[in-house]
């Protein structure tokens, strides 16, 4: 290879990455999906495409792929809050074991009858696209600036990082099969691999988490260290159990949810660091996708595509959701966005190289059926997510951003940081008096600064646009004071009515007396019953924000939650 060749690939990469990231900006005016366009250009590169690059490296392929997928897991478990498995672990664990089994069951079925395969290969097929891409529903939810229900959000977001280790070890498993060229002890073979991927990748992640979390509290490094301290930390632990035939994606999930759960020095610096190597990852990872497809070859499968695509969206996924949240009592109109959420990405691409890895026969049809099977999937439902969701009614009100703020961490105590954050026009904290401002325990105001100056009695003053306001606190007080100095955002949805209702009741109030003020009648086994113990009856002990009952002329809505229990109800007339 050439100098120049050379420098010719650095400015193809660089270029088609800028265009990626350009062509986000006009995504988000169309509603188109993300990964789609990154897909498109990539196949526009191609050697079918102007760009005319031919690449046929599958070996290099599997191994970006793996990286990228393994930073974008990895990243998904640094943004998944502790507070939603409280919400949705148990659906969620069960959606990403036997909604993927059931996926992969019935879609493997119609591919040995659509194509004629051997049911062994046409079970391959099934597994390599029982996998969801979550992480690209969030991103098209983002783009509409949609905000979800707790439950059916929380349940997506466990699903993504959870899924995948079983699609990963029933394609390994099936692999492995085929080359044996023998059927027998399948059932044998399927528990051993999955207890070895799931326990190793349970054991890795908890305690290589644990260790790197310990590593990023004590270890004294600058900043900038800091996130990639804790990247390649992750990334460690998923070579390792991958190494040791665990699953790697799980390990390194699992590591990401414990870091991003634990109050660390500069957390807010490894968090945006991630998010944007996530995106880098994502971006590298569907454009080389694209360049690895040849288009004008994929045009014989087409029909069969279709035709597996469609089982796979309208049949196989909604008979999963169903049956894994039978137990749950999920709520029709989530589990129907659930069903549509079943998004096919990145995964079942990179699952697709593994026969050709292993030497299979038709590990080309392989490859461009499952891509063919994506493209359908995102064309279809990445385009429609966010009007389901709204057409649903599963969309809540926005919430308040997360403010830019400034930090300091106190070395003497690794928990204390000085916090500065300034007032703006549209933040909950202008005109408050600073003495009203509310603090968890253990923090406390410092002081405020005014036109750069810092003024006597902060406690005394009213806070004014471009305040600057300093708090002495532990991490755990970020959450309020984020959401007092955080902007809010109201979609046009929400511009013209009251989402929660005309009037605020407490919790504790009787039901009974509501029901008598506004000539509602009720049941009388629930005559004696708080809101609080009505609605949490009705959801099954597990109410969220936006989860609302029609009593005759009013509905009663769960308007805020704390800690697990209502905090005040909405009734709209």
């Amino acid at each position: 290879m050439t100098i120049e060749l050379i420098y010719k690939f650095i400015f193809a990469a660089s270029l088609l990455t800028l265009l990626c990231v350009i062509a986000s900006v006009f995504t988000r005016k169309i509603g188109a999906p993300l990964l789609l366009i990154f897909l498109i250009l990539g196949m526009l590169a191609g050697e079918d495409g102007p760009g005319g690059i031919k690449f046929n490296d599958f070996n290099l392929a599997f191994l970006f792929g793996n990286l990228a997928l393994a930073v974008i897991i990895f990243d998904g478990g640094l943004g998944t809050r502790k507070d939603t498995f409280r919400v949705s672990l148990k659906p969620a664990l069960s959606l990403a074991t036997l909604g993927v089994l059931v996926t992969a069951g019935l879609t493997g079925y119609a591919a040995h009858l659509i194509l004629g395969l051997p049911w062994q290969e046409g079970l391959l097929i099934g597994a390599i696209v029982g996998s969801t891409d979550a992480a690209a529903v969030f991103g098209l939810l983002r783009n509409a600036g949609l905000e979800l229900k707790e439950r059916a959000g929380a349940t997506l977001e466990i699903e993504s990082g959870s899924n995948d280790p079983m699609a990963i070890f029933l394609t390994v498993t099936l692999v492995q099969i085929l080359q044996l060229n023998t059927s027998d002890g399948l059932g044998w073979t399927l528990f051993s691999e999955l207890a070895r991927q799931m326990g190793l990748g349970l054991a890795i992640g908890f305690t290589g988490g644990f260790l790197l979390t310990q590593l990023l509290k004590r270890l004294t490094l600058s900043a900038s260290l800091l996130p990639i301290l804790a990247l390649t930390g992750g990334l460690s632990l998923f070579g390792l159990t991958a190494l040791w035939d665990g699953s790697g994606f799980l390990a390194i999930f699992i590591a990401g949810v414990m870091i991003g759960n634990t109050s660390l020095p500069h957390s807010n610096d490894i968090h945006r660091f991630h998010d944007g190597i996530a995106w880098l990852s994502q971006i590298g990872m569907f454009l080389m996708l694209g360049l690895l497809i040849t288009p004008s070859n994929m045009l014989p499968i087409i029909i069969p595509a279709i035709s597996i695509a469609f089982v796979l969206i309208f049949i196989a996924r909604p008979l999963a959701v169903v049956l894994s949240l039978l137990p749950f009592r999920f709520p029709w109109r989530e589990q129907v966005f659930l069903s549509w959420c079943g998004l096919r990405g990145a995964v079942p691409i990179i699952l697709a190289l593994f026969p050709s890895l292993a030497g299979l026969e038709h590990t080309q049809t392989y490859f461009e059926l499952v891509f063919f099977v994506v493209l359908i999937s995102l064309v279809l439902q990445g385009w429609t997510i966010a009007p389901m969701a709204r057409w649903l009614k599963l969309e809540l009100p926005p919430t308040a951003k997360e403010p830019e703020y400034l930090y300091l961490p106190i070395k003497s105590d690794e928990d204390k940081e000085l916090l500065l954050y300034q007032v703006t026009q549209d933040c909950s904290a202008l005109g408050v008096s600073a003495s009203f401002i509310p603090l968890t325990e253990g923090a406390q105001l410092v002081g405020i600064m005014r036109r750069g100056v810092l003024i006597d009695n902060p406690t005394e003053q009213i806070l004014a646009e471009n305040d600057q306001v300093i708090f002495l606190s532990g991490s755990s007080a970020k959450t309020i004071l984020n959401r007092t100095f955080g902007l809010v955002t109201v979609s046009p949805s929400f511009e013209s009515n009251y989402f929660f209702g005309e009037f605020t009741l407490f919790p504790q109030t009787k039901l009974i007396d509501v029901a008598q003020a506004y000539g509602v009648q009720i049941e009388d086994k629930y005559l004696d019953m708080t809101l609080n113990e009505f609605m949490t009856a009705q959801f099954h002990g597990r109410p969220v924000i936006g989860d609302n009952i029609q009593l005759g002329t009013i509905k009663i809505m769960v308007k805020e939650m704390e800690d697990g229990n209502i905090k005040s109800v909405g009734l709209k007339l």
